[in-house]
């Protein structure tokens, strides 16, 4: 296992001080909801009713190439006959799923076009013939014209007796050992009878996709013309490109107009409004209880009213899927040009995917004999035999996330190995308090380190130097710190650890403190050791104060909390005053409760009387809007709420934070976040006051369940693309154009009001911008699964997840 420094980009000063604050009349509503008394107390919504989660199913995926057996990578054509046995058609030959790989057929080694489920066996197309393949048995059942021969649809008419074939001509069905015209379809399909699909009913009738339109010929022998509509909606379909009955009878097709389902009569037509996320089909099929599409960029599911859109590497071997078969287990097989996918559906539970990430967190994830949590590069993309680990600018954050999270588990759990990593997280961030002390160049005392490497590796500050920090000054960032070395060497000459401490990693620490002294320290000794370390960090804040002091004797770049900063230098001002107010708060009232010392409430109170803190909290950060801030800001923000306000008993005070709170949350409410929305649940006051009400709502933990069971084990970097969609409202105008110019990103939402679903983009850590609809990636870096654990672990230790083993609809 080798280890690299690898540097996470801070964000720059455009994207930490946001533009200008929401309206003044969202701000007199908001304060106007939150009015009502407060009741004092540290924890709220005692009486919130959970939402029960039990099992529910998981997409798992699964890539076949040569290297599993397939005659060549070009898939043509899936099928999957009655029997659930899974044939390929490819650029080499016909192959069939054998259980783990694929093997060829024998005596079938040319070009196959198309396959086609006969019963238990299939129909396929094979150089210039039509093949058929029953019980290993292999005869040509018709030859074809040339020109025929890559444009053939079959389909079976009444069980595999008659064979109905679809070619750029028309309709044919098989007779005689010869193919005869299908009586009606030229003449109702006019000058163009190029079929696309076909399809028969359980009752015989017949459906055609083609060129010119969406024909149905039914068992009384009547062709006609089908014209759906359904509300405002009146269609003519043409180039039809997907046509299925389903097991209830119900005629679903696919076209660029969009999808539509016919059920007893009555047309439901879906497009981008409706929620369907893409309309360039390729093709369409159904299985028991879901519709699959096709599509030039990736596959569609849809069931009871849900969509789930599946491309990029996380889920398709490639984007142009060519054709999909739905075996009777429900799996989804996808025929490509780089290969077979499958599509599986697991049952599982929350605890199930938590065990899951924590188990690979223990195998990949832990850095240095401390253990610090983070990802890990991979030596090739999607493969973890080998792993390189490295650090990150924020190791302090997201061990601490990490940490909290196995607090809440212990504390929901009992489970004492959720108490020993929680406490190896503690004692990670103990030390990087202890490391900055001593050496040639020590640090103030109580000054955290950003984080560490060891002395064997590489010298961080070959690249970490003066140099280097001056270009990104002059660059990037006018306040950028200049300080040399970047990279000291420890006491005991075995680290270096890295200067310029953030506010993102005091707000990760503090977070941290608070749940460990509350939820898993016992004993003494262990009570003593969190006492020993916030002292220490709270004491360096106050005597420089208020601001994280580098071993240059130079406040770090975003560490400032002064009140002559803050409130006065219009450097800091503009952007930090609200946030970084937020910030100090908190770590002055989880010292205070840690340690009961009076002197972290008196400066407490000296930043909100004398300086106005909590009134700077009502503004904690200036944006215009959904979809424009920074989430690195919401994540330090929420965790600062957390310990604010599960110590702070003044009525007046707590007033004062959740009118901060609310209009806060309101601005992240469509994002489903997890961890948002569990933290707000936690500290949001239930209140009843005569006839006024004011309560959490119910979607906020139903949104957080919605991302916590969408949330994929697969941790890979692959990279996304959502901008094309038809399902996307774009966020456009003056401020959006500006960040699409500087930042080349393209930032939307679905129709439904709100942000991609969690499985259809990337989540490595909560200070992700979910609005963003793409992202490059290959799958070279392995992400950990904290950013599901700390919001699971949370909602279990507060109630709001009821964990049941009650089963699903099974969809």
């Amino acid at each position: 296992m080798t280890h690299f420094s690898h540097k996470r980009r801070s964000p720059s000063p455009s994207k930490r001080a946001c533009c200008l604050p929401i309206g003044l009349g969202y701000w007199l509503a908001m304060f106007a909801i939150l009015a009502a008394p407060c009741d004092a107390g540290h924890n709220g919504n005692k009486g919130l009713e959970g939402v029960e989660s039990g099992t529910f199913l998981n997409d798992e995926r699964q890539f076949f190439t040569t290297a599993e057996g397939l005659p060549s990578d070009e898939v043509n054509s899936v099928a999957a006959t009655s029997n659930g046995t899974i044939f390929a058609g490819t650029d080499a030959s016909l192959a069939r799923f054998a259980g783990e790989v694929f093997e060829s057929v024998a005596d079938a080694s040319q070009a196959v076009a198309h396959v086609t489920a006969w019963g238990e066996g299939i129909v396929f197309v094979m150089g210039d013939a039509v093949m058929s393949y029953q019980n290993g048995d292999l005869a040509t059942l018709v030859s074809l014209p040339a020109e025929w021969k890559d444009a053939i649809k079959l389909t079976s008419l009444g069980g595999n007796k008659s064979l109905l074939v679809g070619t750029t001509q028309g309709l044919y069905f098989l007779k005689d050992d010869g193919l005869t015209p299908y009586g009606g379809f030229r003449e109702i399909a006019t000058n163009d009878a190029r079929v696309s699909a076909i399809s028969v009913s359980p009752t015989g009738d017949l459906a055609i996709g083609a060129s010119t339109g969406l024909f149905e010929r039914t068992r009384q022998g009547q062709w006609r013309r089908i014209l759906p509509s359904s509300g405002s909606y009146s269609w003519a379909p043409i180039d039809v490109r997907g046509v299925t009955y389903d097991a209830q009878g119900r005629l679903w097709f696919a076209g660029p107009q969009g999808l539509g389902v016919r059920t007893e009569g009555e047309w439901q037509l879906f497009t981008g409004i409706e929620g369907l996320p893409y309309d360039d089909f390729t093709s369409l099929t159904v299985g028991s209880s879901q519709t699959w599409m096709g599509t030039t960029i990736g596959a569609i599911r849809y069931h009871d009213g849900e969509w789930n859109y599946r491309r990029g590497l996380r889920w398709v071997p490639d984007d142009h899927i060519r054709e999909i078969a739905v075996a009777g287990n429900g799996d989804a097989w996808f025929a490509t040009a780089k290969g077979v996918g499958r599509i599986e559906r697991q049952q599982t539970t929350l605890a199930e995917k938590a065990k899951f990430f924590e188990d690979e967190i223990d195998k990949y994830h832990r850095r240095t004999p401390y253990e610090f949590v983070l990802s890990v590069g991979l030596k090739a993309p999607g493969d973890k035999s080998e792993v390189t680990q490295y650090d990150s600018d924020n190791d302090g954050l997201w061990t601490s996330m990490y940490g909290a999270g196995e607090c809440f588990a212990y504390a929901a759990t009992k489970d004492p190995l959720a108490k020993q990593r929680a406490t190896k997280a503690m004692q990670a961030m103990k030390f990087l308090s202890e490391v900055t002390q001593g050496g040639e160049h020590p640090a103030p005392h109580g000054f955290p380190a950003r984080t560490v490497l060891p002395i064997d590796g590489r010298n961080p500050n070959d690249h970490d130097n003066r140099e280097h920090d001056l270009k990104r000054q002059n660059e990037e960032d006018p306040l950028w710190k200049v300080i040399e070395p970047r990279w000291p060497v420890s006491e005991d000459g075995k680290w270096y650890w890295k200067t310029d401490t953030s506010s993102d990693e005091l707000d990760g620490h503090y977070f941290l403190y608070g749940l460990y002294y509350d939820l898993v320290a016992e004993t003494e000794e262990e009570k003593e050791m969190v006492r020993e370390v916030i002292a220490r960090v709270t004491d360096h804040l106050i005597e420089h104060d208020f601001q994280l002091v580098d071993h240059d004797g130079k406040p770090t770049r975003w560490a400032r909390f002064s009140p002559k900063e803050l409130n006065r230098d219009l450097r800091f001002s503009t952007g930090l005053r609200g946030m970084n107010s937020l910030s100090m708060l908190s770590y002055l009232k989880v010292a205070h409760h840690v340690t009961g010392d009076e002197k972290y409430q008196q400066a407490y109170m000296t930043l909100v009387d004398e300086h106005l803190y909590a009134t700077n909290t009502l503004v904690p950060k200036r944006q215009m809007g959904v979809g424009t801030g920074n989430q690195s800001d919401d994540e330090m923000a929420f965790m600062c709420y957390y310990g604010l306000l599960n110590y702070e008993d003044d009525p007046e005070l707590r007033k004062n934070y959740l009118i901060s709170l609310m209009p806060y949350w309101k601005l992240v409410e469509q994002e489903r976040n997890p961890l948002f929305n569990y933290i707000f649940a936690s500290c949001f006051d239930n209140i009843e006051n005569g006839t006024y009400k004011r309560e959490t709502p119910r979607s906020a933990l139903e949104d957080a369940l919605f991302t916590l069971q969408r949330y994929p084990r697969d941790r890979l970097t692959w990279g996304f693309r959502n901008s094309h969609r038809t399902d996307i409202v774009p966020l456009e105008g003056g401020w959006f154009e500006m960040w699409w110019k500087e930042w080349g990103a393209k930032k939307g939402l679905l129709r439904s009001g709100y942000t991609v679903p969690v499985d259809e983009h990337f989540v490595e850590f909560w200070n992700k911008d979910v609005w963003s609809l793409d992202e490059g990636g290959n799958g070279s870096t392995l992400c950990d699964g904290s950013s599901f654990l700390l919001p699971y672990y949370m909602g279990m230790y507060h109630g709001f997840i009821v964990e049941s083993r009650q089963s699903t609809d099974g969809h």
